[in-house]
């Protein structure tokens, strides 16, 4: 089931009905078992993955939280972590393992046919950093198991995120009381549309000439293959930001408020603040549980470039089990050291072409990490990073039809005057505050819903995270 079907529609007015009419554990209840056929709506068998990610931690904490020594602190931190990690490993790195193995020789190991449960790096991932915070003495280990069920499989984030932290959503979800109010379901109904709106009306249009020369890449030049990276970078922005918005507003129509997930990233003026504006939640959670745990730059100018080409490798690998994930990583780890070698990680320049040209420098870097994301091997990836540094003739450009070209350079135009115009310094929740905010909102609502309808590609595509 995923956002934009008409199978969730159905699905979330029966919930959001069922949540608005009821109070107290009754509506803890209705959470729990809505996310549990949402998530088994994919692979019904695979809930029980879930529920041993859940428990494992949820007994890890406790037992972390009792023990009077370090060490046994420790002890249970280390059970929990590995534990979970298992089930991750096994999963999602077992046959990536095994073909590594082979390669060097070792061909009596065989693979597995095993499918990957959907959503199972975000959360693992969520569900680790609330052990590592109990650990931390940072929150209190959550005894009730229904409350803390339903912060690891809270529906709207469940299967591609935001990975949220424990003490942003355990209080929200120990509120009984918490009610369903006009305004948050305003805002949430505002974003969701707007999500719905980057998804498919802008990423799966852009999608169709994106996918026609990747999957074809052999026939194009360097020139085709340049542009359909560019329009990628500009695809997966959408496809992903857009899932977030739909989460966030699914959630904020529960009354439930999730962190931020995007922050127009490609405006950044280096790839360093790019990372501060794309998927939050897992460079932030990079940052607190992997950077800084090795050290951060704490320990030398050396040790910081090693810290952080270590921890984009790791983020490279979560998103999957193959060597272009990993060289991914690692292209962003450069990025990164470079930019630190420089000191130009985070300044703000005042000089508008010096601005553009950083944007453009950003958005350029960014997009050739890309061609290693959405190709389907490694030899693809190498091949078309190598025709578009040595085939750039426009005289070899295949250009689009008219009418994609038409329907890309409309979405691509009101993305911009949205992001840029709009969202760029105000926040749904800020346009509501404003004086008719209300009203401006519901005319955007009203517009979103519009052209989505009558220019959105509803193909029922896939969002590109889910399979992360």
């Amino acid at each position: 089931m995923i956002f934009n079907s008409l199978d969730f529609l159905v699905f979330f007015i029966i919930i959001f009905l069922f949540f608005y009419f009821s109070f107290g554990i009754t509506r803890g209840l209705i959470l729990f078992i809505s996310s549990c056929i949402f998530y088994m709506w994919f692979i019904p068998s695979y809930v029980i993955i879930l529920f041993i990610t859940i428990f494992i931690d949820y007994y890890a904490a406790i037992h972390i939280e009792e023990s009077e020594s370090k060490i046994g602190k420790k002890k249970h931190l280390i059970i929990g972590i590995v534990n979970t990690c298992i089930v991750l490993f096994f999963f999602k790195y077992y046959n990536f393992f095994v073909d590594n193995l082979n390669y060097l020789g070792f061909t009596s190991i065989k693979h597995w046919d095993i499918i990957l449960p959907i959503g199972l790096s975000f959360h693992v991932f969520q569900s680790l950093s609330y052990v590592i915070e109990v650990y931390r003495g940072n929150i209190r280990a959550e005894r009730n198991l229904l409350i803390y069920s339903n912060f690891v499989m809270m529906f709207p984030q469940l299967v591609a995120g935001p990975i949220e932290r424990a003490d942003n959503m355990l209080p929200q979800l120990r509120d009984n009381q918490n009610k369903v109010s006009y305004t948050d379901f305003s805002i949430g109904f505002g974003r969701f549309f707007w999500g719905l709106f980057k998804k498919v009306a802008v990423a799966d249009v852009v999608s169709q000439y994106v996918d026609a020369v990747y999957n074809n890449y052999l026939h194009h030049s360097g020139s085709t293959l340049l542009l359909a990276t560019f329009l990628f970078a500009i695809q997966i922005y959408c496809d992903f930001s857009g899932y977030s918005d739909m989460a966030i507003g699914v959630a904020r129509m529960l009354g439930f408020k999730f962190k931020e997930n995007f922050s127009i990233p490609y405006f950044s003026k280096s790839v360093t603040e790019f990372w501060r504006r794309w998927h939050i939640s897992l460079s932030s959670w990079l940052k607190d549980y992997i950077y800084i745990s090795f050290g951060g730059n704490r320990k030398g100018t050396l040790i910081t470039y090693r810290n952080l080409l270590l921890t984009m490798l790791i983020g490279g690998l979560w998103h999957g089990a193959s060597w272009n994930f990993v060289i991914w990583g690692g292209l962003n780890g450069i990025y990164l050291s470079f930019e630190k070698l420089l000191n130009i990680s985070m300044d703000n320049p005042k000089n508008i072409i010096v601005k553009l040209l950083r944007i453009g420098y950003v958005f350029v870097a960014i997009s050739f990490t890309w061609i290693f994301f959405r190709a389907s091997t490694l030899s693809q990836a190498k091949y078309i990073a190598y025709k578009i540094i040595t085939d750039l003739s426009p005289a070899k450009f295949n250009s689009l039809s008219t009418s994609i070209l038409l329907s890309i350079t409309i979405s691509l135009l009101l993305l911009l005057l949205f992001e840029f115009f709009l969202f760029r310094k105000h926040s749904f929740d800020k346009i509501y505050l404003m004086k008719h905010g209300k009203k401006y909102l519901n005319i955007l609502t009203i517009f979103f819903i519009i052209y989505v309808l009558l220019n959105g590609n509803f193909n029922g595509a896939q969002f590109i995270y889910f399979q992360f």
